[in-house]
């Protein structure tokens, strides 16, 4: 395989587009998500229109792209203001979109997967950890822009995050699709070829740690 590489996810889905959105990345400390109040709404995730899309990088700036879907969730409203989610995230769906070649498109996602007792916990081992979570404990305003914040677990390490979105709630639908942000893949043991885990690799070897996301969920009643 020609060119090794990591990716997300994840968390739940997005749109990415080629568009120069300036990426925020902001951590935070995980958070305990409250139960629904009496008088919530719940809006059930679609999981065929709900996807997270993945950006992988060299330092070099060789990158790869691609997808990660959900495979259920909720999403918690009151008076028409998004109050918490619970999101199941499929990683036996990481799928590598930038690579038209079969055998090289298979390799690579297979790698992610962790599809052989070599390199099953590269990055993502499916096989022992086949979902990912994310929870939503508070929407916010800052600056004028709405910022979703909840605690994300992949390979059963729990860190918080926060994102701006942009959130629409309907009678009938929510949908939330997030600006580009980052989180840092080795917060949650995806460490492979990590310069900052591992210091005596060629510069050419070296992901960066930062894996971008950009996020699209939709839910109906």
């Amino acid at each position: 395989m020609k060119k090794n590489v990591f990716a997300l996810v994840a968390l739940a889905a997005l749109s990415l587009t080629a568009c120069k959105k300036e990426n925020t990345t902001v951590e935070a400390g995980t958070t305990e998500a409250t139960a629904p109040s009496a008088d919530a709404v719940t809006y059930n995730v679609d999981a065929t229109t709900s996807t997270i899309n993945w950006v992988g990088s060299k330092v070099s700036g060789d990158n790869h792209t691609g997808t990660i879907t959900l495979k259920d969730g909720e999403v918690y409203t009151s008076e028409n203001v998004v109050t918490g989610g619970k999101f199941t995230i499929d990683m036996n769906t990481i799928t590598v979109t930038d690579i038209t070649d079969a055998e090289m498109k298979a390799g690579l996602e297979g790698h992610l997967k962790g599809a052989t007792a070599e390199n099953a916990d590269h990055f993502f081992n499916v096989s022992k950890f086949p979902t990912a979570s994310f929870e939503i404990t508070n929407v916010t305003e800052e600056n004028g822009k709405q910022m979703v914040e909840g605690n994300l677990t992949i390979k059963e390490a729990t860190h918080g995050i926060k994102f701006p979105a942009t959130i629409t709630v309907t009678d009938t639908e929510v949908t939330m699709v997030s600006d580009d942000f980052e989180i840092d893949r080795t917060k949650f043991a995806v460490n492979y070829n990590s310069g900052s885990v591992i210091t005596d690799l060629a510069g050419d070897k070296v992901i960066n740690d930062n894996i971008k996301l950009n996020i699209t969920v939709k839910a109906a009643k």
